[in-house]
């Protein structure tokens, strides 16, 4: 996780927002390592390294954050951090130009006009996490990290995978910063539930009927993005 601090001033709220299916129509991860194998194709034969941790996460042997290494270093790893910080460079404005919501950006920059500060917070990794933070204007972000030794990728988590429960421990020590602030949250799916819950306003993008039930009431708002 990073965790990014900036100047700011003493009105406005404290605001979350979640990435893959709040902000981008979808899962961020599995296209970035799918485009950096089209550019790099030799590494595709890395692929069934990965098999294991999958037949793992299967049988529910693995979490999700278990098999997201296994992904990275079965396709990524060796790679320097200058490879990577060039895919991801245009990675990221690719993916703002075709990949998210238009009801997002506008949310965003509506909270950004009322003087809010920002938090993106996402499972997804810091090979281009951070990077769509800044591009957004965020005040910072959290989210999972990977292992690097040295200047060469390895791509296992460095830590818990930002998901679940991590994220309401980053909510809450975000919230310490800012005491006095209310807390507005943005998510999209169930494991987004615990962290939704602590805010004072919560907003749900785009759910299904299951997770309306599941999300109780009206105590969090449902909404649809396009």
């Amino acid at each position: 996780m990073i965790e990014g601090r900036a100047a700011v001033g003493e009105t406005g709220k404290l605001v979350f927002f979640d990435l893959d299916g709040t902000i981008t129509h979808r899962d961020t991860l599995v296209p970035f390592v799918a485009g950096y194998l089209l550019r790099n194709p030799a590494r595709i034969l890395g692929l069934p390294r990965a098999l294991p941790a999958l037949l793992s996460f299967l049988l529910g042997r693995a979490d999700r954050g278990a098999l997201k290494g296994a992904l990275i270093y079965a396709t990524l790893a060796g790679c320097s951090r200058q490879q990577i910080e060039a895919w991801s460079a245009e990675f990221v404005p690719r993916l703002l130009r075709r990949g998210v919501f238009t009801d997002a950006i506008a949310a965003i920059r509506a909270h950004q006009a009322q003087g809010d500060h920002l938090v993106l917070m996402s499972a997804s990794v810091d090979l281009y996490v951070p990077r769509i933070g800044i591009a957004l204007g965020f005040s910072e972000t959290v989210c999972s990290r990977v292992i690097w030794q040295g200047d060469s990728l390895d791509g296992h988590l460095d830590g818990p995978n930002c998901r679940d429960v991590v994220k309401t421990h980053w909510l809450e020590r975000v919230r310490a910063r800012f005491p006095e602030r209310s807390v507005v949250a943005y998510g999209n799916s169930s494991p987004d539930l615990p962290h939704l819950r602590l805010a004072d306003q919560a907003l749900l993008v785009n759910p299904g009927a299951g997770l309306r039930r599941e999300a109780g009431g009206r105590a969090i708002q449902c909404v649809h993005w396009s």
